[in-house]
């Protein structure tokens, strides 16, 4: 450990530690900032953990001198070895720096550098200061095209054009404005255009730094003379469209003598079937939106990749097109055959889960089968079946119980269609939409020795994406929630819960129907090649609405009127129906400093309002305080609802859910060395009641005084990041508790036992 202290105890012998690399910009215009130039740097300094430890570094001197030893490869694999001043690489940087400032529009921009040595420390300190100087503007832009009609094509939406007079000669948005000309001439036929048929040419003044632009879109002839039957100025037409189901990449090349078992022709497109029709011909039609007769379109090439890979049978997915027929050079357009070659994956699996338990003597086993079709109907439909059972003996005198043994088993079916399945809706509707439909069901059949319960679901929903997966939807028209008890102990509930609505709730017979949507919504991008800098600000939202009874409550409206259904409340199969409405907001906001360091904030609100047939909304749609994703000085459903004063028992558990939620959250995030990463935060929040509730004193939400009651939390935590999931360990500590009779300001004196909860989940908090 004290070795660690040395940073340049593995340091060879005549070389100096690059202790600090800094960027200082001299930029009149604000466009250069010093954290974007910092991503042209390619040496630099050991990397940091709140911008003072050199923690990996450290990791790494812990190695002792012999390389062979596995311990000492093991310890430097998960540190960072010392990074070496080189004045070749400091002067390579400086060149990257200034090309950087170029390719924004600063033609006559230097860089200058400045070392700073500590011979005794054996350390070296560089400076690079970007003096920017004036940026180029472009003064005009002409547009030089070999026809009118790339012409018309191209400037048909000038107002969606990038580069505009009065901008930077900025190569950066350049690249953009070849890419957006490209796709659009692309979507109007052109197949084989690509974006190196686009120049520009800047022309300056001496002693003036305005730039006149030209963009030039080269002829044909000039960029393309080794492929004579393609003709990147052209139009092309789709002739056909083919598809060939059982492609074997490497193996069936020689696509147009394809030999198919069977041949079929539905609508306009071609189907050549191997020896299994494994996908009927009207799904094919539905997910291909390449038509014969129209002209060739990157966009609906696109559609067609996306619409294909949502069928979960199909492991391979290839589209090809081959010019055929009119080539000639008079001809104004060409053809293409679309060519679209699937590869079938394996379409059924099975899973079995087996587990044993001993609880004080008491034995148990539970068995869980799982199945999976992804093609049940040929429509590429996805059944899901699991059967579960469980079995627990019980020991002692259980003269006063009905059942001597703890048992549950169920059956869980979920059917998934690619396609939105509805009535009276338009086909036209259905693909431009590209919903996925699933409808599922479960039972769940379960022995206490106090009860027998009954929970049953069903649910019908629709989900889909749009805007390059950055908004995600899921509509819920129907969601049906059904527990029945059809017998219990003698006078069961009215002694755990005389007086408890909530806990007697729990075990009472319900239904809930309800409809429900949710919204996703992030701006992470994806990064192109010519993006000068990586993504810094990620914002993430969330939005959630539902409500439930209503359909139920108008119906008996009709039938049977009541003046007071709170007292006599309307039923359906002898059991009294919730109707609430019910909203939750989430805001995350993701801020990156660097590769290793981020800062992170989250605020979420959620308010639900029990009315009609009910006074208080169902104990599963409650909210609740503290936990992994919560407050985190708090374990889970301990918090709240305001001041009220919890005590860890099973009736305060019940008791702490609310109608209203806040929570405000603030973390930093930094990678320390192989896969772990550590985190320091700050939380705050609460839940309330909306309504005053005597079993729930001190938790009615009163908007003069909400602020008082929120709960605030500090802590550390240690995440295992392997990529494909995320493993948290956060520890959390009480820093203002506002519930009554307890130590409102812990952090000033705290107690381990009594403020401190400790955290294990999978994934980030938001």
């Amino acid at each position: 450990m004290l070795a660690a202290c040395s940073s340049t105890r593995h340091l060879p012998e005549g070389s100096l530690l690059l202790d600090k690399v800094k960027i200082h910009v001299n930029d009149t215009t604000g466009t250069l900032d010093e954290t974007e130039m910092m991503t042209y740097v390619r040496n630099r300094e050991n990397n940091r953990m709140l911008w003072s430890a050199k923690l990996r570094l450290g990791i790494y001197n812990m190695s002792g001198k012999d390389s062979t030893k596995w311990w000492n490869r093991w310890i430097r694999k998960m540190g960072e070895p010392p990074v070496i001043f080189s004045e070749a690489n400091t002067l390579s940087d400086a060149e990257q720096l200034r090309k950087a400032m170029v390719n924004a529009g600063f033609l006559k921009a230097d860089v200058t550098i400045d070392t700073s040595l500590n011979a005794k420390k054996r350390k070296m300190r560089v400076d690079y200061t970007l003096n920017a100087g004036e940026p180029y503007v472009i003064r005009s832009i002409e547009y030089v095209f070999p026809n009118d009609t790339l012409r018309r094509v191209a400037m048909g939406d000038s107002s969606r054009l990038i580069v505009r007079p009065g901008d930077f000669l900025d190569r950066s948005e350049l690249e953009m404005e070849r890419e957006t000309i490209t796709t659009r001439l692309r979507n109007h036929g052109y197949y084989a255009f690509a974006k190196e048929y686009i120049t520009f040419n800047a022309d300056t003044t001496e002693g003036s730094r305005e730039v006149d632009l030209t963009l030039t879109l080269n002829p044909a002839l000039e960029m393309n003379t080794s492929a004579p039957l393609v003709d990147s100025h052209k139009e092309y037409i789709i002739r056909n469209v083919i598809y060939i189901m059982d492609y074997s990449p490497g193996v069936t090349e020689d696509i147009e003598h394809y030999e198919a078992t069977d041949t079929v022709k539905y609508k306009d497109i071609t189907i050549l079937y191997g020896k299994k029709h494994y996908l009927r011909p009207d799904v094919l039609a539905d997910n291909c939106f390449l038509m014969p007769g129209e002209l060739y379109k990157l966009h609906n090439l696109n559609k067609t990749y996306s619409a294909l890979s949502r069928l979960p049978i199909l492991k391979f997915i290839n589209i090809r097109f081959l010019p055929v027929g009119n080539q000639s050079e008079k001809s104004p357009v060409g053809f293409l055959d679309a060519y679209i070659l699937l590869t079938k994956g394996k379409s059924q699996y099975f899973s079995a889960e087996l587990e044993g338990t001993n609880s004080e003597g008491d034995f148990g086993v539970a068995v869980g089968l799982n199945y999976s079709h992804r093609n049940i109907g040929k429509g590429s439909e996805t059944l899901i079946a699991k059967v579960h059972g469980a079995y627990e003996a019980l020991n002692g005198n259980i003269g006063d119980f009905i059942h001597n043994r703890y048992m549950e088993y169920g059956v869980d079916l979920g059917v998934t269609f690619p396609k939105f399945k509805a009535p009276f809706l338009r086909d036209s509707f259905k693909r431009k939409i590209m919903a996925g439909t699933e409808f599922n069901l479960s039972l769940n059949y379960q022995e206490r020795p106090e009860y027998t319960r009954i929970i049953s679901t069903a649910g019908w929903s629709y989900k889909w994406v749009e805007n390059n997966k950055r908004n995600r939807h899921t509509f819920t028209p129907i969601d049906i929630n059904y527990v029945y008890l059809p017998e219990s102990t003698y006078n069961f509930i009215d002694q755990i819960a005389p007086d408890n609505p909530l806990l007697r709730y729990s075990y009472e017979d319900h239904f809930i129907m309800r409809l429900g949507y949710n919204f996703y919504h992030t701006t992470k991008r994806t990064e192109r090649p010519w993006t000068r800098s990586p993504q810094r600000n990620i914002f993430t939202l969330r939005l959630n609405a539902e409500v439930a009874g209503n359909l139920l409550f108008t119906i008996n409206s009709i039938f049977t009127h009541r003046a007071d259904f709170h007292q006599d409340p309307y039923k359906v199969f002898g059991i009294r129906y919730s109707q609430y409405a019910k909203a939750e907001v989430d805001l995350s906001f993701l801020h990156i400093l660097n590769e290793r360091n981020a800062f992170a904030w989250h605020t979420g609100f959620g308010i639900g309002v029990p009315y009609g047939n009910s006074t208080i909304l169902p104990f599963e749609k409650r909210f609740y305080g503290g936990g992994a994703n919560g407050v985190r000085g708090w374990d889970v459903r301990t918090l709240g609802p305001g001041r009220f004063p919890g005590t860890n028992s099973v009736s305060d558990f019940i008791n702490q859910c609310g109608d209203i939620r806040l929570e405000l959250s603030a973390e930093y995030r930094a990678k320390l060395f192989w896969i772990l990463e550590g985190a320091l935060f700050v939380d705050a929040g609460n839940i309330w009641t909306i309504r005053n509730y005597p079993n729930q004193p001190y938790g009615f939400f009163k908007f003069k005084e909400f602020y008082k009651e929120l709960a605030a939390a500090y802590g550390i935590g240690i995440r295992m990041d392997f990529s494909y999931f995320l493993l948290r360990f956060d520890l959390g500590m009480k820093a203002h508790n506002p519930a009554i009779n307890a130590e409102p300001w812990p952090v000033i004196h705290p107690n381990w036992h009594r403020d401190s909860s400790f955290h294990f989940s999978i994934g980030y908090p938001f």
